[in-house]
């Protein structure tokens, strides 16, 4: 094996939830819940997504999904791990034969680093390092192409 540089995973940065229904799934976590909405997805004037704030630097990213039965559809659709160092990540994860959606990470609409794989059962994970200007951090709105 290559000589790695230690990287440290630091916490779970976010989980990615669908929703049929973005108002009613922010009153159920903002109204009953109390998390707070930090910034929403847009995609032109349409919003099709937020971000919750579970604490600092800890949130749920919610996506408007539509209708499917729900033993067809995942629950969550993937996990986000945040690490200090995305590149020494991205080395490891190479070195131990995990194929990366992209061969090094990429800087995302929201404006944090990320690279994607699959664990075994085949979850998506997406590991996220965070840049000054990630959405994360200052709340404006993250204008989405996709």
């Amino acid at each position: 094996m290559v000589n790695i540089p230690r990287m440290t995973v630091t916490r779970l940065a976010h989980a990615c939830l669908y929703s049929t229904d973005l108002d009613r799934t922010e009153r159920f976590y903002c109204g009953i819940l109390g998390l707070t909405l930090k910034f929403p997805f847009m995609k032109g004037e349409t919003r099709v997504g937020f971000y919750l704030e579970i604490s600092d630097r800890q949130f749920i990213e919610v996506f408007h999904r539509d209708t499917a039965p729900k033993n067809l559809e995942p629950a969550i659709g993937h996990i986000c791990l945040e690490t200090d160092d995305i590149q020494a990540l991205t080395l490891r994860l190479h070195d131990h034969h995990i194929p990366t959606a992209t061969p090094a990470p990429v800087l995302g609409a929201d404006d944090s680093w990320q690279i994607w794989c699959q664990d075994p059962d085949g979850t998506s994970i997406e590991f996220h390092q965070y840049t000054p200007a990630s959405r994360q951090h200052t709340g404006h709105p993250c204008l989405v192409n996709w």
